[in-house]
């Protein structure tokens, strides 16, 4: 495939390009990558303090609930928000180089992976002395983030393309991201909403993404095979359909930037 040898070819560049995300979301920063543990430690306590101590949530180890379902979608709204407007951002060098202009969506979910498992010792130790431990089937967890990233990967294929077309889907996607926060099962519990919305709730992949999360590091299960066949297709397929959309639109990259 063209895209594999492209960048095989590219390596260095999308390398370069990965340390660069990586480094410069925190540039300037005295804490600097230490706000990958911070921000959803931070948003962990404070959802926890409100909805157990001020909502009175009698959920068993909500704490761990919540540190399982933020750390995930925040790779996943960290992506989309950053992915969103990396070709608009890098309009210089695109009018000036050639390169893969998929490096640019790449390195920038391939950088929010990388946050992703640094986050995901925030969860372990969460796990460790909350009291629940960890087991064996952690080990799904970097199949579930390949899954997740094929996802993300997609979508921002796409929608960074069409972005540079649609000057306002960036500001549409990030309003609609803010409300999939809320339609997805990160602070509650599907079960306890009305049966109908359950239905909703299950056509929304990131819900099995956490369940699959959840099984893994708090339930000490492996994800149902149905529930991993599903979401290996629907990862797959979004990202084949947003590259093709991607390579169908960047011809004319230069000319509407």
């Amino acid at each position: 495939m063209k895209l594999f040898h492209d960048l095989y070819n590219y390596r260095e560049l999308l390398k370069s390009n990965v340390k660069k995300e990586i480094r410069g979301k925190y540039k300037g920063s005295f804490l600097g990558i230490l706000w990958s543990f911070i921000n959803p430690l931070l948003q962990t306590i404070v959802y926890t303090i409100v909805f157990s101590i001020i909502m009175k949530s009698t959920m068993e180890n909500y704490l761990i609930y919540v540190v399982t379902g933020i750390i995930p979608w925040n790779f996943f709204l960290t992506t989309m928000v950053q992915g969103m407007t990396t070709v608009k951002a890098n309009a210089g060098i695109i009018k000036k180089v050639y390169f893969p202009r998929e490096i640019l969506p790449i390195s920038v979910v391939l950088s929010g992976l990388v946050n992703f498992f640094i986050s995901c010792i925030i969860i372990i130790l969460f796990c460790i002395f909350s009291g629940v431990g960890i087991s064996w089937h952690i080990i799904i967890v970097p199949f579930v983030a390949i899954l997740q990233f094929l996802f993300t990967l997609g979508l921002v294929f796409a929608l960074s393309a069409i972005n540079v077309y649609i000057q306002d889907t960036e500001y549409i996607v990030q309003f609609i991201l803010n409300m999939a926060f809320y339609a997805t099962p990160i602070l509650y519990l599907p079960s306890v909403l009305p049966s109908l919305f359950q239905q909703i709730l299950n056509l929304n992949p990131m819900t099995h993404i956490l369940v699959a999360y959840r099984d893994a590091f708090m339930y000490h299960t492996l994800p149902g095979l149905k529930t991993m066949v599903i979401l290996t297709i629907i990862s797959v397929l979004v990202c084949f359909i947003g590259y093709k959309i991607f390579k169908k639109l960047e011809k004319k990259f230069a000319e509407q930037i």
